[in-house]
């Protein structure tokens, strides 16, 4: 995740500080991650039985993965943004982290569909939504039959590691269950669509910072600050208790000295829309399948672009105690395949544990 995926939320009060924040209750000493951190924290160590992460670019399937639980990220516009605290409209989307897929699901349910406060995106993504629900796609037999690709690039463990053979153990599972698992997949132009600096999303997302936080700022009822430029003002004035030394607002400041959606950041967004469909999009549908697993949120990236689904599952532990899941990402709309494959490998493995809170 880039600067711009740690600072999705407002925590603490502070318009400077990153998102979520706590320790990992597996091993206090390893990162939660993300900035949905907050709300894996609370579904892993049972303060809550339902938790609403967001999502631009792995907030809810890094620290899902990494504090073992399962988190679903939703196609954009599946669920509504409204209320929520923008940084791209392109990206952000709503999801559940609960302990269990069939947990996670019957959020979902609750949760999709059209909102006139996000009209155009849940008006168009509500194709999506199948009739009768997801929760009918909770099936143990659920990877029988599907063609699940192994995109290379993502698992990089070493040969031995405790990581590298559970999941390779994983795939031979998913084989067993019925599943075609094809490896050594290539994403084409997969270094550039990992690379924010370079792939235009550093030129999109500034601009479409600045004018969907004004937006959010400006239709409050109430609010001491109206626009980013108040918010900065804000923090230079209360550097002490806005962590200004630790965090500062270099982000903030290199998107109000944006000035809309102009000729650089339509050109950014095509390339970016070019990247994916030549990339994960091409490699699914020439493969015809049903999803791509990776490691953690390796994927997020790719996923992000494209406003794509996944969903992550608790997958092991490493040598130390750490968690690790895998994810399960596909093309807009295809969580109800997502759902299916997520709950029959987590009910083949049953890997969940509960937090032991090592040092």
């Amino acid at each position: 995740m880039d600067e711009w995926a740690n600072f999705r939320s407002f925590s603490g009060g502070s318009w400077s500080a990153r998102g979520g924040r706590g320790r990992n209750p597996y091993v206090l000493s390893a990162t939660p991650c993300g900035s949905s951190t907050g709300w894996a924290i609370a579904a892993a160590t049972s303060m809550a039985a339902v938790t609403l992460g967001t999502e631009t670019d792995g907030s809810i399937l890094c620290p899902a993965s990494l504090n073992s639980v399962v988190g679903i990220k939703p196609t954009v516009g599946l669920t509504s943004r409204a209320g929520v605290i923008p940084i791209t409209p392109r990206q952000d989307t709503v999801g559940p982290i609960c302990h269990t897929v069939a947990d996670a699901v019957h959020v979902l349910d609750a949760i999709v569909g059209y909102d006139a406060r996000d009209a155009t995106p849940t008006m168009e993504a509500s194709k999506y939504i199948p009739h009768g629900g997801y929760m009918q796609f909770l099936k143990k037999g659920g990877l029988g039959g599907k063609r699940i690709g192994v995109p290379s690039g993502f698992f990089n463990f070493p040969n031995g590691t405790v990581q590298q053979m559970a999941y390779a153990q994983h795939l031979n599972t998913m084989r067993k269950q019925g599943a075609v698992v094809i490896e050594n997949l290539d994403i084409e132009n997969l270094s550039v669509l990992l690379d924010s600096q370079n792939n235009g999303q550093q030129i999109a997302l500034p601009a479409e910072f600045k004018l969907s936080l004004n937006s959010y700022l400006s239709n409050l009822l109430y609010s001491p600050v109206r626009s980013l430029a108040e918010i900065i003002a804000f923090n230079n004035a209360h550097p002490v208790e806005e962590n200004m030394k630790e965090n500062g607002q270099t982000v903030f400041l290199v998107a109000e000295n944006t000035t809309g959606i102009g000729a650089s950041e339509r050109e950014a967004t095509s390339q970016l829309n070019k990247l994916s469909a030549n990339g994960l999009k091409k490699l699914m549908r020439e493969h015809e399948l049903d999803a791509i697993v990776t490691p953690n949120n390796a994927v997020s990236s790719v996923l992000a672009i494209d406003g794509m689904p996944a969903i992550t599952v608790p997958a092991g532990y490493g040598k130390l105690g750490v968690p690790s899941g895998l994810c399960f990402g596909g093309l807009r709309g295809y969580e109800l395949r997502l759902i299916e494959m997520a709950y029959a490998f987590e009910q083949v493995t049953m890997v969940r544990k509960t937090p032991a809170f090592l040092p």
